[in-house]
C-alpha cells in the first residue's frame, strides 16, 4: 500500500508538473530572431489592410462611434461578458510596444506579450492556419496605418475563479491544431484558396460550426461533417454553409453565395443578424477572385440528409389568401396580412433579391427559431453596399406585437408556402425579448484607418 501511495503521488507530482510546464510554456514563434521591416514596403501594407478585411479585425475590436480598432466591444459567453481590446499602436494602452513576434503569438497562439492567455473569442484556433506572410503584412499594416488610440481596456465581467487564464493553454493542446494551412492535393488552386479563407481568416466556423461542452468549435475543417454544420450563437442561428438543401447552400449555386457576399443580397435572401456585420466591414472588401474561391469550397461540402430532413418544396396551396375569413381562423395569418404581407407577399415570396423571402429559407426552416424570433423582435442592423444605405432595412416589431402575437405570425410563416418549420412558443419570444435589444438603424460600416 505504501508502494502503491507513493506511486500515485509521484504520478501527482509529475502530472502537476506537466501542467504547470504547459500552462506557463510561451510558445515558439517564426520570428523570434526576426525583426520587422522598417518602414514597410508600401506593398506589404496593403496587403496587410486587405488580409485585416479577411479576417474582419474591425468589426469586434471596434465599437460603433468608436475610435477603429481601440476596443471595448462587449461580447457575452456563459461565463460573462467579455470586451475586445485595443490592438492600435498605442505603446501603453494598445499593441505598440509589441513585436512582430508578439503579435504572431497573440493572432496565432492566443498568447499576449505579457504572457497572459485570450479567450478563445479571438479566434486564435483559425488565424492559426494563416502563413507567416500573411501576419507580417497584417503587422505592417497595424503598426504604420492604423492611428494609436490611448484607449484603457475594460476587465472581463468573468468572477473568480473561472476567470483564470492558465486552463485556457490546456485548452489550447486540446482543441487547436497549431499549423498553418497545407494545400490539399486533390483540390485545385481554387478549392484551397477557398478553405483557407473559410478555415484561416474568415473563421467561418466561429459562428456555423456547433461548440462542444468546452466552448470549443467541434470541427475546424471538412474532415468532420459537423463543420459549418449551424450553429446557435448570441441569439442568433447561424445557419448550414453545407449544401443542405433546407437549412444550407443546397439550393444555391456558386454565383449565388458569390453575390450573397460581394452584394448582400441574391435571390435568396438579404443578409441579417450578425453576418451584416461581416458583410458591411469584410466580405463585400474581398477580391472577385477570392470571393469565387469561397463559393467554390462551400459549394463542395456534402449535405446530410438525415439531420436537414425532407427536401422544401413551394407549396401555393397552403399560402391562404389572408382574406377576413380565412385569416380569422388561422393563428397568426391576420398578423402577417396586417404587418409582413406588405413586403415579403401573401405568397411568401418577397421582392426579387431587394425584399427575402419568406419561403423556404433557412432562418424559417431551421429547427432553432431564433434568428426568425430576433429579426421580429429588434429587425435588422442597415446594410451597405458599396459605401449605399439600404432602403429596405427590416424594422423591429418588439413594441408592436405581443409575444403571442409573435409566437402566431411566426408559426404561421414557418408552416405556410411548403415551409415545416416547428411552432414558436411566447416563451420563446420572451427570452429574447428579455435579454436582445433592437438593432442600429445607423450605417455601420466602420473604418480602418
Amino acid at each position: 500500500m505504501k508502494k502503491f501511495l507513493l506511486t500515485v503521488l509521484g504520478l501527482g507530482v509529475v502530472g502537476a508538473a506537466g501542467v504547470a510546464l504547459i500552462a506557463t510554456h510561451t510558445p515558439s514563434s517564426p520570428f523570434d530572431d526576426k525583426k520587422a521591416a522598417t518602414p514597410p514596403s508600401a506593398d506589404l501594407v496593403k496587403r496587410g489592410e486587405y488580409v485585416a478585411r479577411l479576417g474582419d479585425c474591425v468589426a469586434c475590436h471596434t465599437v460603433p462611434g468608436g475610435k477603429s480598432f481601440a476596443g471595448g466591444l462587449e461580447m457575452g459567453t456563459p461565463l460573462g461578458s467579455i470586451f475586445t481590446t485595443n490592438i492600435t499602436p498605442d505603446p501603453e494602452t494598445g499593441i505598440g510596444n509589441y513585436t512582430l513576434a508578439d503579435f504572431d503569438r497573440a493572432l496565432r497562439e492566443g498568447v499576449a506579450a505579457d504572457g497572459h492567455r485570450l479567450y478563445p473569442a479571438m479566434p486564435y484556433p483559425s488565424y492559426d492556419k494563416m502563413p507567416d506572410e500573411d501576419i507580417e503584412a497584417l503587422y505592417a499594416y497595424f503598426m504604420t496605418e492604423v492611428k494609436p488610440v490611448k484607449q484603457a481596456n475594460k476587465p472581463t465581467e468573468i468572477e473568480w475563479p473561472l476567470n483564470m487564464r492558465w486552463p485556457l493553454a490546456l485548452w489550447n493542446v486540446v482543441f487547436t491544431e497549431g499549423e498553418v494551412y497545407q494545400a490539399k492535393e486533390a483540390h485545385d488552386e481554387m478549392w484551397n484558396r477557398g478553405a483557407y479563407l473559410v478555415q484561416g481568416p474568415g473563421h467561418c466556423g466561429s459562428c456555423h460550426t456547433p461548440r462542444g461542452p468546452a466552448m470549443n468549435e467541434v470541427a475546424l475543417d471538412e474532415s468532420s461533417e459537423e463543420y459549418l454544420s449551424g450553429a446557435l450563437l448570441d441569439g442568433w442561428y447561424a445557419p448550414s454553409l453545407r449544401n443542405d438543401p433546407n437549412i444550407g447552400l443546397g439550393r444555391w449555386s456558386e454565383e449565388d453565395v458569390y453575390a450573397y457576399l460581394k452584394n448582400g443580397r441574391n435571390q435568396h435572401g438579404v443578409v441579417f443578424g450578425s453576418m451584416v456585420e461581416a458583410f458591411n466591414n469584410s466580405t463585400q472588401f474581398m477580391t472577385d477572385d477570392d470571393l469565387m474561391s469561397i463559393a467554390h469550397y462551400l459549394k463542395s461540402l456534402p449535405a446530410d440528409p438525415d439531420y436537414d430532413g425532407p427536401v422544401w418544396s413551394y407549396d401555393p396551396d397552403t399560402a391562404d389568401d389572408l382574406t377576413r375569413d380565412v385569416a380569422d381562423k388561422v393563428p397568426g395569418a391576420q398578423t402577417y396580412a396586417a404587418n409582413c404581407a406588405f413586403c415579403h407577399g401573401r405568397d411568401g415570396l418577397g421582392k426579387n433579391e431587394w425584399i427575402p423571402p419568406l419561403a423556404g429559407v433557412s432562418s424559417i426552416l431551421a429547427p432553432e427559431a431564433q434568428s426568425a424570433i430576433n429579426v421580429t423582435l429588434n429587425g435588422s442592423t442597415r446594410v451597405v453596399s458599396n459605401g449605399v444605405p439600404d432602403s429596405y432595412r427590416m424594422p423591429p416589431y418588439r413594441e408592436h406585437l405581443s409575444d403571442a402575437q409573435m409566437a402566431d405570425v411566426l408559426t404561421y410563416a414557418r408552416s405556410a408556402w411548403g415551409n415545416h418549420g416547428d411552432a414558436v412558443t411566447a416563451d420563446e419570444v420572451a427570452e429574447l425579448r428579455g435579454h436582445t435589444d433592437p438593432a442600429s438603424i445607423d450605417v455601420i460600416i466602420l473604418q480602418m484607418r
